[in-house]
């Protein structure tokens, strides 16, 4: 679980490097969701175009990013 307010004030910060870590953070947080979610995706018979759209990107950039 998110602590949020932890989170809430690292976005308060005013020192750049810990606003930069936050989002090095938050990206790495966000591939992994993405990448889980695309699992679960597949494995319950999802097509790549399906789950492209539902991330608003191609088909193919989703598979060439989660085919292999």
């Amino acid at each position: 679980m998110v602590d949020t307010e932890a989170l809430a004030d690292v976005l308060r910060s005013q020192d750049p490097a810990v606003g930069l870590r936050a989002v090095g953070a938050l990206r790495r947080l966000a591939e992994q969701v993405e990448a889980a979610a695309v699992t679960r995706a597949r494995e319950q018979g999802w097509s790549w175009e399906q789950i492209g759209d539902a991330l608003g990107v191609s088909r193919q950039s989703v598979h060439a990013k989660y085919g292999a």
